[in-house]
């Protein structure tokens, strides 16, 4: 089963993130093979919060994945959403053919509202997603929104990989790749 966990760092929380970095990183390490995507959405150069996008064997572990995480032991996050979702596109970020250099990306999050929406791509637009998604609840029957990870000269431009008027909230955050370069 593939988890989207977003963590939203406190503020104020970048020295205790930087401090806690390299356990984060060995933490993360033992997840290599089931990570699917990973990185910070930022603010400038100051981390906002991490994304992780993982395969895991049901619930349970996700929870386990997402809470047992060092920075939020420490306190670094000041909440976390874990969804089930769906890799849609069938591949990880680091096979993504724009690669981790050039251009701007973003983590699109649309919080659903009502009927599903975009549970496929939107035309012409694959080649700039890295990771994209419908958000589900635990049980996978419920549409709760869509995640994506996109390439795109600005944060309008990636928030149009998402239906306009079919989301009760849709958030953009500068995003990079993570992980050991």
């Amino acid at each position: 089963m593939e988890f989207f966990c977003y963590h939203r760092d406190r503020p104020d929380s970048g020295a205790l993130r930087d401090k806690l970095v390299a356990e984060h990183w060995s933490y993360m390490d033992r997840y290599a093979e089931q990570l699917i995507a990973r990185g910070p959405t930022l603010d400038g150069d100051t981390a906002t919060g991490s994304v992780h996008i993982v395969d895991l064997p049901g619930p349970a572990a996700a929870r386990a994945f997402a809470f047992d995480e060092p920075n939020y032991q420490a306190g670094v996050y000041r909440d976390v959403m874990l969804r089930r979702w769906r890799n849609v596109l069938g591949r990880t970020m680091w096979d993504f053919p724009g690669g981790r250099e050039g251009g701007s990306r973003f983590l699109v999050l649309g919080l659903g509202l009502g009927q599903a929406a975009d549970l496929a791509p939107p035309p012409g637009r694959r080649e700039e997603l890295i990771a994209y998604g419908p958000l589900l609840s635990d049980d996978g029957g419920t549409w709760l929104g869509t995640a994506a990870l996109v390439r795109a000269a600005d944060q309008g431009t990636a928030r149009a990989v998402l239906t306009s008027d079919r989301y009760a909230a849709v958030e953009v955050h500068p995003w990079e790749f993570g992980g050991r370069r």
